[in-house]
């Protein structure tokens, strides 16, 4: 799956909710402890929203652990929450956005005319 940068930077609320957990928590998670942070989060949504986040790289496998007698993987963020809004700010306005609106209202200007 490939993505376009703006994509990347794109996310559910779902996936928001999740990677603000790994934020505030400072350290990795397995998806277990993750749900266990909310009682609206479901093993299935949590294991299916880090599989997206790991798609974006917005996450990272930190480790391999013991999460009681299963090894899980233990997930971290690759930035922090003000690099995240950084870059979701300059991929908005990176300069082929800008250039693609201006095209786009240049065509509507032709077409009125």
């Amino acid at each position: 799956m490939t993505l376009s940068r703006n994509d990347r930077y794109r996310l559910t609320n779902r996936e928001r909710d999740i990677l603000d957990i790994l934020w505030e928590s400072g350290k990795s998670m397995v998806a277990s402890e993750i749900t266990s942070m909310r009682d609206d989060l479901s093993i299935n949504t949590v294991q299916a929203v880090l599989k997206k986040l790991l798609q974006k790289k917005l996450i990272a496998v930190d480790e391999i652990v013991y999460s009681g007698t299963v090894l899980s993987r233990s997930y971290k963020p690759t930035m922090t929450p003000d690099q995240f809004e950084i870059q979701k700010f300059e991929n908005a306005f990176s300069k082929d956005s800008l250039e693609q609106l201006i095209s786009q209202k240049r065509e509507e200007l032709s077409k009125k005319n």
